[in-house]
């Protein structure tokens, strides 16, 4: 079976929230556009938005489960953002200009004993990946069966915040992509380095509870806490759900 593209997301917020999309246009040596364009600095950061900081300095799921139960929806044109939670009210703002409202909306599904959400920083030219350098991620639709049943129930792919999401490998086969390039649609892609996973998959997409081991099971049942690849953009072109990904 043909390794074809069966979901693409892109996360416009950091850790708030993720939107599906049928189609994307990469560049090289860019991030997914609009993906993790902007981030949520917490009042320990010391980031200034001037560049590129390591995901400790932001509010995320691993810290704030409530957090992954939101989603998002980007207005290109207008600039503007709509995040939805099971317990907040719809909220539509401009992250470049009304980063405040965020703050306000947010404060409630932040723990207590965690830092609170403070400001909202963009780094110039890229998304603020996880990764030092300016990612895209694949992860295995097969990985996630595999995964779910070791963990005994569905895992959303949600929970991972990826980018692409691969059908048709075998469970765990995007690993041996590392250090490969293939193409993905009309682009080209080299695979670098495998994603380290963190608490925040524990969290129930929908509920924002974590109710999932993920972390237990990973290391149980394949002795580590990878899932995924971050790749690099080497030549750009356009993306599409149900394109095929192939090794070169």
């Amino acid at each position: 079976m043909t390794a074809r593209l069966a979901r693409i997301y892109r996360h416009p917020i950091k850790g708030h929230g993720a939107e599906a999309l049928e189609a994307v246009d990469l560049e090289a040596g860019r991030t997914l556009p609009w993906d993790r364009t902007w981030a949520v600095a917490h009042e320990a950061s010391r980031t200034d938005g001037t560049g590129w900081a390591p995901c400790a300095h932001f509010s995320r799921g691993a810290k704030a489960p409530q957090l992954m139960a939101i989603g998002a929806r980007l207005d290109e044109a207008a600039g503007q953002v709509t995040l939805t939670h099971p317990d907040r009210p719809d909220l539509t703002f401009s992250p470049d200009n009304e980063g405040a409202a965020l703050i306000d909306w947010v404060r409630p599904l932040m723990p207590g004993d965690r830092a609170a959400s403070t400001r909202i920083v963009r780094a110039p030219g890229r998304g603020m990946t996880d990764s030092a350098f300016p990612s895209i991620s694949l992860l295995g639709l097969a990985s996630l069966a595999a995964l779910s049943d070791r963990v005994g129930q569905n895992l959303s792919p949600l929970r991972f915040r990826g980018n692409f999401w691969i059908e048709g490998l075998a469970p765990f086969a995007e690993f041996d992509w590392v250090g490969q390039k293939l193409r993905l649609g009309r682009a080209v892609i080299e695979v670098r380095e495998r994603i380290t996973r963190c608490l925040a998959t524990a969290a129930n997409p929908e509920t924002g509870e974590r109710d999932a081991d993920t972390l237990g099971a990973l290391q149980a049942g394949w002795g580590h806490k990878q899932f995924g690849v971050y790749a690099e953009v080497i030549e750009g072109g356009r993306v599409a759900l149900g394109d095929a990904v192939e090794a070169l």
